[in-house]
């Protein structure tokens, strides 16, 4: 295929149109300034998504011929002493055929921009045609004066999503120690920064995406480095619209001639809420190296734990609820926190396990011979004050720059290196352990400051950059991942970090993942929305304990998300000292409780929706009510969930195929009357939750 043309513009011209739009040429007025009107310049697109560039390199963004922004100030160099130089003169536009590569073949266009002859910005934007609407662009910053250049920090691919009546919503991949919601309605005043690196002592990492989003249209901004970077991707309302984009503050000297490459950058004009996006996301990191590895079948099997009993349980109680679990329908047994004396140590408490490791392994024979899975919690990469591991190797530690050590709340410990390989062969070891000497069949990795680390000083590391201990926490948890692996290829991996939205980097080290201490039923449904479009459709999500949904017993939106059922339910008693804060009436399964979980166990193990594909694209979380849900299974049956406190009217069956489809109420088997492609309306009234499944009838057209 020839080159396409290459577009030279004269300075002259240029700088008059720049002039002429009564723009100042570098220095900005604030952080992001929507210019003034003018005809573009120079365009950059695909299909769906238009970059239009004016002479200063401000750019508006228009999706399928609906314009998204204005002409904004989208990239930026912030230098020392407040300076911003957002202003570039547009020199040149190539435009090229782009060879297939691992994302495929596409369309490549590159743009460079000077200001006041001391930096030169190239811009070059990659269009594939797998991907419509999805631009990967590489900013550079080039200091082409004589004098070094300060630089303080950088924003890019900063735009503001003009405003709807309707309003917007936002999903954002950091983590925070109020463990908020990763879905939120952009009201007034709402401004989250969403840094990448830690925002507490142990709350930090996750997905480095960021998605804004009205009825009509959204964008989402990320980077899709192979490893963690330390940016925000802050999001915030403005008086005419919704603001997102990407930053980083890390100071730099930027000598002549040197220069400054940021994160490649992902940016996506979208339909619908965070699902398309997150999922074209994995689909390109996937092509990168970054993704989940192959499930096995017993992942998908549900959950008991015997969280219910808390720290202080006993072996006569796991094992006395077996049977009652057993009858349940469920398979995996987790033996939680209080196995153990310490965190760091990791030494059996011989009060609860006497012959120390010939204990844990008739433990988990026991658990074998009831005809379950025995699964072991375990926290690694924290170590309690007092431990022989912190007498004996304190250069362990993750030090910040002062020298302290970082905080694990939950424990009252302390975190260490994952960049420091005696660090990663010690928890190696004790991965052997759990897996091949005791036989436990899976490892239920646990705690919210397994999400993120920060950048490492502890001059005994010898790390050659601080951010190691942040790039390489994912090469630590695939250190553990593998030698599990080479023991038990079966063994099931879950990483729970507890309220912390999951870091993907470290996807490709664990096969299953919970809900992660949700607050409430809404962040079981969308946590599981997120992390189905992040690891994949048919993604092995729990929703977790059931006890931490609103009510104590909402299985409805597990299974409407395709979760895996897990409950931590005690029998035939409470014990004296539970986990958490127990609901009135406690953990104890009474006769009223065990129908409703017999009842939704049998469900989910007969139609078995985590398996299905979740056809996320379908409804929107935010804007669509009643809220959503649809899972596609093997069977060809369309299986529906929607969710309001109290609904009165008509909800849509989007996504049947041809044909007709019988509609009935799974849980109850009352029928619901037949529906077609064309004729999806289900009058229906309902509290809290109405599971609809949508089989087919014949094959025919309809």
């Amino acid at each position: 295929m020839p080159a396409l043309p290459h577009h030279r513009l004269t300075r002259r011209g240029a700088l008059s149109r720049l002039l002429a739009s009564g723009a100042a040429v570098t220095v900005g007025a604030g952080p992001l300034r929507a210019m003034a009107a003018e005809p573009p310049l120079v365009e950059a697109a695909d299909s769906v998504l238009t970059i239009a560039f004016d002479s200063g390199m401000a750019s508006r963004l228009t999706r399928a011929g609906t314009v998204l922004t204005g002409f904004d100030a989208a990239d930026a160099l912030w230098l020392g002493g407040g300076e911003i130089i957002d202003r570039f003169l547009l020199l040149d536009h190539d435009r090229a055929p782009l060879p297939s590569g691992p994302h495929g073949p596409g369309t490549r266009h590159t743009l460079r921009g000077v200001a006041n002859d001391r930096i030169e910005k190239t811009v070059t934007i990659a269009f594939h045609d797998r991907y419509p609407g999805v631009a990967l662009i590489d900013i550079r910053f080039r200091n082409i004066g004589k004098q070094p250049l300060t630089v303080a920090g950088w924003r890019a691919a900063a735009h503001d999503l003009l405003a709807h009546p309707a309003g917007a919503w936002s999903y954002a991949g950091a983590s925070y120690p109020d463990r908020r919601d990763w879905v939120q309605p952009v009201a007034p005043g709402f401004d989250q920064r969403n840094f990448m690196g830690m925002n507490g002592s142990d709350y930090g990492g996750g997905t480095p995406v960021a998605a804004v989003w009205r009825p009509d249209a959204g964008l989402a901004v990320g980077h899709v480095e192979t490893a963690p970077k330390l940016i925000a991707l802050p999001v915030s309302h403005q008086p005419g619209g919704t603001r997102i984009g990407m930053e980083g503050d890390t100071a730099a000297l930027l000598g002549p001639g040197e220069t400054l490459e940021l994160p490649r950058l992902f940016l996506m004009a979208h339909r619908g809420d965070h699902f398309a996006p997150l999922d074209a996301y994995r689909r390109i990191m996937a092509e990168r190296g970054i993704a989940a590895p192959p499930i096995p079948d017993s992942s998908y099997a549900p959950i008991w734990c015997g969280w219910g009993y808390g720290h202080d349980f006993t072996v006569d109680q796991i094992i006395g609820t077996l049977p009652k679990a057993k009858a349940l329908g469920l398979d995996w047994v987790v033996l939680d926190d209080g196995w153990q004396t310490s965190e760091g140590d990791w030494k059996v408490d011989r009060t609860k396990f006497p012959r120390d490791g010939a204990d844990m392994k008739a433990f988990a024979d026991r658990v074998k011979a009831a005809g379950m899975r025995p699964r072991l919690w375990f926290a690694p990469l924290t170590v309690d004050p007092g431990t022989d591991l912190m007498r004996d190797h304190p250069e362990m530690l993750l030090l910040d720059r002062s020298g302290a050590a970082q905080n694990v709340t939950w424990w009252d410990g302390f975190t260490l290196c994952p960049a420091h390989p005696p660090v990663v062969a010690y928890f190696q070891e004790h991965i052997r352990r759990i897996i091949g000497d005791w036989g436990f069949e899976g490892i239920k990795f646990d705690g919210q400051h397994l999400n993120g680390v920060a950048p490492c000083y502890n001059p005994a590391h010898h790390h050659a950059r601080p951010e190691e201990s942040v790039e390489k926490l994912q090469d630590f948890w695939k250190a553990l991942y593998d030698t599990a692996m080479a023991i038990n290829p079966q063994a099931v991996i879950e990483l729970c970090p507890c309220g912390d939205a999951f870091a993907f980097y470290n996807i490709p080290a664990m096969n299953h993942t919970p809900a992660s201490d949700p607050e409430s039923s809404w962040q079981v449904r969308l946590k599981g929305k997120s992390l189905k479009a992040l690891i994949g459709p048919s993604a092995p999500f729990a929703g977790d304990h059931v006890e931490l949904s609103d009510g104590h017993a909402d299985f409805a939106s597990s299974y409407g998300v395709g979760a895996v059922p897990s409950t931590k339910f005690t029998w035939p008693k409470d014990s004296a000292s539970p986990s958490d804060n127990p609901p009135l009436g406690g953990y104890v399964l009474t006769p009223q409780k065990e129908a409703v979980w017999r009842q939704w166990i049998a469900l989910y193990r007969q139609t078995m929706p985590a398996r299905g594909i979740y056809r996320g694209e379908l409804y929107d979380i935010g804007f669509d009510k009643p809220e959503g849900h649809a899972i596609a299974t093997a069977d060809g049956t369309m299986h529906y969930a929607f969710f309001a406190k109290a609904w009165d009217g008509p909800v849509r069956l989007r996504g049947l195929g041809p044909g007709r489809y019988r509609l009935t109420d799974p849980l109850s088997g009352r029928a619901l009357g037949t529906a077609t492609a064309a004729e999806n309306s289900l009058q229906a009234s309902f509290t809290h939750a109405l599971i609809v499944a949508a089989t087919p009838m014949d094959t025919g057209a309809a």
